[in-house]
C-alpha cells in the first residue's frame, strides 16, 4: 500500500492504465521566415482555442456549465496580450515560436509556482497545460486521448491535465492517481464534480504501477493499494458500496432548512472565488455566501481591475443568490498569495508582514476602488463587506470610516447602494480573539477564519511538513480560542460564522453547536454532508460532549474522544 492526498471522495477498484505523455523536447532553432513563424504559431493558438473550446462543449455535458469555464479559462491564458504580444517580439528577434511560446509559458509558471498556497499554484499547472497542448500542436504530436479507455479503467499518471479529464467517458473511469496536484487543483475539483475518486501528490505511482494490474483507490483516506489481494478487494468493495449508498442518502437533505435535532436553525453558506462559483453553491444547496474571496479576480488579471470590473463581478454574484446573504472579503493579499503586478516587497516573513487589511489601508486608491465597488453591487442584492486579518480596533474604524467615506460619495453621485449594509471582520489571528470583546463593538458580525488562526495560535506553517503534527483546530489552545471568540460576539449581539476548513469538519461539529456558532461557511460539494450531521446534535448533546473535550489537555485526546462519538 502506498498512500497520497485524498482530494475526491470515493473507493475505485480496477485496471492501472499509464497516462504516459509524449516528449516535447525541440531543438531551438533560429527564425528565417518571420512572418511565416509567426502564422504558423497563430495558426497552433487557433487550433488549441477550437479544440479546447470542443473540450468544453464536452465536460458541460458531462460536469456542468461551470466547470467548463475550467477548459474556456485555457482558452484566456493562451489570449493573454502581454504573452502573445511578448512571443511576437521574440520572434521578431529570430526566435522560433516554439521557444519563444515555451519562455514565456516558464516565467508564469516561475511566478506561480513560487506561491506558497494551492490556489496560486494551481494557475501554475493551467500554464503548463496549455504549454503541452500549443507545443505539441507545433511540434505535429498527436493529442493523448483517454476517450477509448474501456470501463473499470484507473488512470495514472504523473499529473493529469483539465484538458485530459475533459477526453474521458467519467462512466469508464473507477478513479485516477497521480503524483502531483492538491484537492484544489482544476483537475481535483472536475474529479469531484464527475464523482470519480481521486488520489493526489502519491510519490513514484509511475515507476511502481504497471498497466492492466488491479488496483484500488480510497479517495477519502488517500490509500492506494497496488495488486490487491482477495480480502483486500472484498473489503473495498463493501466501502465502495457502502459510500454510494451514503451520498444517495444525503440528496434527502437537499432543500431542507438547515437545523439541529432539537429545532435551532443555523444558516449555512458557501466559500466562493469567482462570481460565478455563486450559481455552484445554490446548485448544491448552498443558504448564500459566507466568503468571496476577491483576491482571485485580481489574480486572473495582469493589472489591477477598475472599479467597474469589479462592479460587475460583485453584482453578478449578487444577481444569482437573489436576495440569499453575500459576504464580500476585501483584497486579503500576502503571505503565501502574490499578485506580481502589485509589486509586493519580498519580506523575511511575510505571513506577518504586510498583507490583507495592512496592505489595503496603506493602498487607499486601490482600496477605495474596491469599496466603491462593493458598494454600488450591494444595490443589488444581500451584501456585506468583511475586513481580513483584523488585529487591532484601529484597523476596523479606518476601514469602516472609508466606507461611511465613500457611501457620502456615491450618495452626491446619485449612485444606488444599501445605505445599511453590514460591515464585518474575519478573526484569524491571535490577537482578533484576545480582544473580540473589543472588537464586537466595531463590528457587524465576525467570521472566524480557522485556517489561520489554527496557523498563528499554534505558531504553525500547515505547510511545513515538520510542523504539520500541530497544525490543528482540535488543538485545546485553538478551540479555546474559537470558543472566546464566539462567546464575545454572541455576548455583544452580533452572529459569529466560521469559514475555515473546520466549519465542515464533523468534529468540529458538535462543539461549533454547543460554542454558539450561527452560521457555517464550507465548500459547495460539503453542504448537504455538514446539514445531516448538524440535524444529528442536539444543543445538550453537544454541550455535554464540549464539555468532556475542553477538560483534555492533548490534541490526541480530544480527537480520540470525538471519534467514540461522531
Amino acid at each position: 500500500m502506498t498512500k497520497g492526498k485524498g482530494v475526491s471522495v470515493g473507493v475505485g477498484i480496477g485496471k492501472i492504465l499509464l497516462v504516459e505523455e509524449h516528449s516535447l523536447e525541440y531543438t531551438p532553432h533560429q527564425a528565417e521566415d518571420l512572418i511565416g513563424e509567426k502564422a504558423r504559431f497563430k495558426s497552433a493558438v487557433d487550433v488549441f482555442c477550437e479544440n479546447t473550446r470542443a473540450q468544453a462543449e464536452s465536460l458541460k455535458i458531462t460536469a456542468g456549465e461551470k466547470e467548463a469555464e475550467i477548459m474556456l479559462g485555457h482558452i484566456s491564458i493562451v489570449n493573454d496580450p502581454f504573452l502573445l504580444g511578448e512571443v511576437d517580439k521574440q520572434i521578431d528577434s529570430g526566435t522560433c515560436a516554439e521557444a519563444a511560446f515555451d519562455s514565456m509559458c516558464e516565467m508564469f509558471i516561475q511566478i506561480f509556482s513560487a506561491a506558497e498556497d494551492d490556489m496560486t499554484r494551481q494557475r501554475a499547472a493551467d500554464v503548463r497545460d496549455v504549454r503541452a497542448g500549443v507545443l505539441r500542436l507545433l511540434l505535429g504530436i498527436n493529442e493523448i486521448r483517454l476517450s477509448d479507455a474501456p470501463a473499470g479503467t484507473v488512470l495514472c499518471a504523473k499529473e493529469l491535465t483539465p484538458s485530459m479529464i475533459a477526453e474521458i467517458k467519467k462512466e469508464n473511469i473507477a478513479g485516477i492517481v497521480t503524483e502531483t496536484g492538491s484537492s484544489t487543483s482544476h483537475s481535483a475539483i472536475l474529479a469531484r464534480v464527475l464523482e470519480i475518486p481521486a488520489v493526489m501528490s502519491v510519490p513514484g505511482i509511475m515507476e511502481a504501477a504497471k498497466s492492466g494490474d488491479d488496483i484500488i483507490v480510497d479517495g477519502g483516506t488517500g490509500e492506494v493499494i497496488l495488486s490487491p489481494d482477495t480480502e483486500e478487494l472484498e473489503k473495498a468493495a463493501e466501502k465502495r458500496d457502502r459510500l454510494l449508498k451514503e451520498r444517495r442518502e444525503l440528496e434527502k437533505y437537499r432543500g431542507k432548512e438547515t437545523a439541529s435535532a432539537d429545532g435551532t436553525v443555523y444558516e449555512l453558506v458557501c466559500n466562493i472565488g469567482k462570481p460565478d462559483d455563486a450559481a455552484k453553491a445554490l446548485e448544491f444547496d448552498g443558504e448564500g455566501v459566507g466568503l468571496f474571496r476577491t483576491e482571485f479576480l485580481f489574480m486572473d488579471k495582469t493589472s489591477v481591475p477598475t472599479e467597474e470590473e469589479q462592479f460587475e463581478a460583485y453584482k453578478k454574484a449578487a444577481i444569482i443568490l437573489k436576495g440569499k446573504p453575500l459576504i464580500i472579503r476585501t483584497l486579503d493579499i500576502g503571505g503565501d498569495k502574490d499578485i506580481p503586478y502589485l509589486g509586493l516587497a519580498k519580506e523575511e516573513n511575510p505571513f506577518m508582514g504586510f498583507r490583507a487589511i495592512r496592505y489595503c489601508l496603506n493602498n487607499p486608491e486601490l482600496f477605495r476602488t474596491q469599496l466603491r465597488a462593493i458598494l454600488r453591487a450591494s444595490a443589488f442584492g444581500n451584501v456585506s463587506i468583511m475586513f481580513p486579518l483584523i488585529t487591532c480596533v484601529e484597523e476596523v474604524r479606518e476601514g469602516k470610516a472609508l466606507v461611511e467615506t465613500l457611501k457620502a460619495e456615491l450618495k452626491a453621485e446619485g449612485i444606488a447602494f444599501d445605505t445599511n449594509i453590514k460591515v464585518g471582520i474575519m478573526t484569524e489571528t491571535a490577537a482578533s480573539g484576545i480582544i473580540a470583546d473589543l472588537l464586537a463593538e466595531e463590528s457587524d458580525f465576525f467570521s472566524i477564519g480557522t485556517n489561520d488562526l489554527t496557523g498563528y495560535t499554534m505558531a504553525a506553517d500547515r505547510g511545513n511538513a515538520d510542523v504539520s503534527y500541530l497544525y490543528s483546530a482540535l488543538q485545546p489552545s485553538v478551540l479555546r480560542m474559537i470558543r472566546s471568540i464566539i462567546q464575545a460576539g454572541r455576548s455583544k449581539g452580533i452572529p459569529v460564522g466560521m469559514c475555515g476548513e473546520a466549519a465542515a469538519d464533523p468534529m468540529m461539529i458538535p462543539l461549533l453547536i454547543s460554542f454558539g456558532l450561527t452560521e457555517f461557511s464550507v465548500s459547495a460539494p460539503s453542504v448537504l454532508r455538514v446539514r445531516k450531521c448538524i440535524s444529528e446534535w442536539t444543543k445538550e448533546k453537544a454541550d455535554k460532549t464540549a464539555e468532556i473535550v475542553m477538560s483534555l489537555k492533548t490534541e490526541q485526546e480530544i480527537r480520540d474522544y470525538l471519534s467514540t462519538v461522531i
